[in-house]
């Protein structure tokens, strides 16, 4: 074990990405009202900051707590692009759980599993590495495009992105 309390130096560097990215989501949602959280850009097929944070969350829970840990997994994938909230609090609430559990069964993983071939629901067989990397991305990809949504947002309504 690594004095960090990660069995990987490479597990830790990939979970403190996603974590920080997945952090500034929260972040961005948080005490934000309903109009705001459920505001959709005019585009098609455009995501509001709620299904954005919703989705983002779920997408490393299945990565990181089902493929790469072994846990069980019965993420509905399509409700999450339904999700719709009065308030960011329900999303803190989980994350703040499962942050804790992911970074626990994180810490413990041995680097040995990050060469194993695993599979993936959506994108078959992975690496671990892959796996990991697929998650880091993701949450990147989807904090950028919320922060986006919410510079949209206050354009709309002629403010500042705050």
């Amino acid at each position: 074990m690594r004095v960090s309390g990660f069995a990987s130096a490479e597990v830790e560097a990939g979970w403190s990405s996603i974590s920080r990215r997945i952090d500034a989501l929260v972040d961005l949602v948080a005490g934000r009202d309903a109009d705001d959280l459920n505001w959709r850009p005019p585009a098609p097929a455009a995501n509001s900051l709620y299904v954005l944070a919703t989705h983002t969350i779920a997408n490393a829970r299945q990565g990181l707590l089902a493929v790469l840990c072994g846990h069980g997994d019965d993420r509905d994938r399509e409700a999450e692009f339904r999700a719709a909230g009065d308030s960011g609090e329900p999303l803190e609430r989980r994350w703040q759980a499962l942050r804790s559990e992911m970074s626990g069964c994180l810490a413990t993983l041995p680097a040995t599993r990050l060469d194993e071939r695993l599979v993936h629901p959506r994108q078959g067989e992975l690496t671990g590495r892959e796996t990991l990397l697929l998650v880091a991305t993701h949450a990147a990809e989807h904090l950028g495009q919320a922060e986006l949504t919410r510079d949209l947002l206050a354009a709309s309504r002629g403010g500042d992105p705050g």
